[in-house]
């Protein structure tokens, strides 16, 4: 590396041409540990310097537009015609490595996630028709059966960290159940994994490299299902006169085991953790006054597993919350601060039964309709199982010892240590 020629650069200066030199001045990266653990702190923040749309950096300096406030995101999810999800519009590709960390969110696939108009509701259609014809009850009969396999697996020992043998396991396993991959086998704990790495990925993941494996898995499973149809929601895909190539169920099978798995068992995570530390809440449950649907509600105002989703690309110049956006710029939707905006809680109280939440999105970019009931299904399953199980389930830690994964994205725990009273199996 040799010394440059001329002034030298300032400490912490971005190189020309690097996309950071085009940010807003007062752009505020989406980094960092204090954001990581308290990210409504920065909410906070960013909301009272900069109203309802705020400038930020993603990985790299990369500029982009993080949607705050409720009114917007709802705003932005429902007009396609200014917001799209084709992310070819971007203006920062030029300045975007192939190794990009965020390359899994925003490089084009021929998927569901990035069609729009016609050919996004024949896509959406193929996988809301596939979803609808799941079983609730069966599902929920199937949920019960892995938590109970589960939960005998560490009742015995009085202790146990559920998010590494309880809840991530049943939602994978249940997102498996609902796409015909066989539970346990080895490639499907591979592709679990590649999952994780690809949405989440930690210190020396590869989530590139770990996104390519995963389309492989999924594909190999749409080839099985091509010459051995089953009851499961590949085969229906597959077999739906809509008529999708292999291809194209590949890349949308991806969408939906990626949507039920993560989100899913973030989401049991941070209602139990609510539980275990919120007298509040544990009260409300435990005397009836909440029932587990009502609680998995109210974890989805204040702790949604999907904290931010990027993004969609503006089509033209235009408005939104006293900002210029322009043609092509990326917004990323603040899905958790627009659930905590005040101006829709001012008291700060959100309401158990008030299901406006925007977790799932909004719009015709929105998680199809059954897929909130499934992951409904298995995340209070999970929950009212474990509880049933084990009454008197405790934190084996102080609370604040609790730490949140390093993800913008995904709002789930490292870890929640737990101890009960053993239970003979």
């Amino acid at each position: 590396m040799t010394e440059a020629s001329g002034p030298a650069a300032a400490p912490n200066t971005p190189p020309p041409g690097c996309p950071a030199h085009t940010a807003h001045p007062d752009a505020v990266p989406l980094s960092g540990l204090e954001y990581q653990q308290t990210p409504f702190d920065l909410y906070r923040s960013l909301r009272s310097k900069h109203g309802s749309v705020a400038p930020v950096l993603l990985d790299g300096g990369v500029p982009a537009w993080l949607v705050l406030g409720y009114s917007e995101v709802s705003y932005v999810t429902a007009h396609d015609e200014l917001f799209a999800r084709d992310s070819r519009r971007w203006n920062q590709w030029d300045n975007i490595p192939a190794d990009w960390p965020l390359m899994p969110f925003v490089g084009y696939q021929p998927s569901v996630l990035f069609t729009e108009g016609a050919e996004h509701r024949r896509r959406a259609g193929v996988i809301t028709e596939a979803l609808e014809s799941v079983d609730q009850f069966e599902l929920g009969r199937e949920c019960a059966y892995i938590a109970d396999q589960l939960i005998a697996s560490f009742a015995g020992r009085g202790s146990a960290e559920l998010m590494s043998v309880y809840t991530h396991p049943l939602a994978m396993r249940a997102a498996v159940h609902m796409v015909g991959m066989p539970p346990g086998a080895a490639d499907t704990e591979a592709l679990v994994e590649d999952l994780r790495m690809s949405l989440d990925a930690a210190e020396g993941d590869d989530p590139v490299a770990a996104y390519i494996r995963v389309g492989e898995r999924v594909h190999h499973l749409v080839k099985e299902r091509r010459q051995n149809p089953a009851a499961d929601v590949t085969s229906r895909m597959l077999e739906h006169p809509a008529g999708l190539s292999d291809e194209e169920i590949v890349q949308d099978l991806i969408s939906v085991i990626a949507a039920a798995q993560q989100p899913t068992a973030n989401w049991i995570c941070n209602a139990l953790r609510l539980l275990l530390t919120d007298e509040r809440f544990a009260l409300n449950v435990s005397g009836g006054r909440l029932s587990v649907s009502q609680a998995l509600n109210e974890v989805l105002w204040l702790d949604t597993p999907t904290q931010n989703f990027i993004g969609r690309w503006a089509v033209r110049d235009t408005q939104l919350g006293g900002r210029r956006i322009r043609a092509g710029d990326c917004l990323v939707l603040g899905l958790a601060a627009a659930n905590a905006d005040p101006q829709i809680w001012p008291g700060a109280q959100v309401g158990s039964e008030n299901s406006a939440h925007l977790s799932f999105s909004n719009g015709e970019h929105r998680c199809p309709y059954p897929a909130p009931l499934l992951a409904d299904v298995i995340a209070r399953t999970a929950v009212e199982t474990l509880l049933e199980r084990l009454p008197d389930l405790v934190l084996a830690v102080d609370p604040a010892e609790l730490t949140w994964r390093p993800s913008i994205w995904m709002r789930g725990l490292t870890a929640l240590p737990v101890q009960f009273t053993p239970v003979a199996q």
